[in-house]
């Protein structure tokens, strides 16, 4: 008796193929035209993929900043602390 009979019935493992775009310049994710430029990462704050060229950038422009954040995610966080920055100088 096999190992793949015991098991019993298997589901054909066909998943559909679904296309990935980038959320910050609406590119596709494919490896032909990512391969060389840096491929693809999650980002952490809104858990979609984006090229390595749209993450915002960290302490030099050539390296990414970590944890790994999108642009658009890293304006918005820099926009929520300016305005705390600005409510507790008002307050102050």
């Amino acid at each position: 008796m096999s190992i793949r009979k015991a098991g019993g019935d298997w589901e054909p493992m066909l998943l559909p193929i679904e296309p990935r775009y980038c959320k910050v310049c609406k590119q596709g994710l494919y490896r032909d035209k990512t391969m060389f430029r840096g491929g693809w990462s999650r980002c952490t704050v809104c858990d979609e993929f984006v090229h390595y060229s749209c993450l915002a950038s960290g302490k030099f422009s050539f390296f990414k900043a970590r944890p790994r954040v999108c642009k658009p995610c890293r304006a918005a966080q820099a926009a929520v602390a300016h305005q705390v920055d600005s409510a507790v100088a008002v307050g102050s």
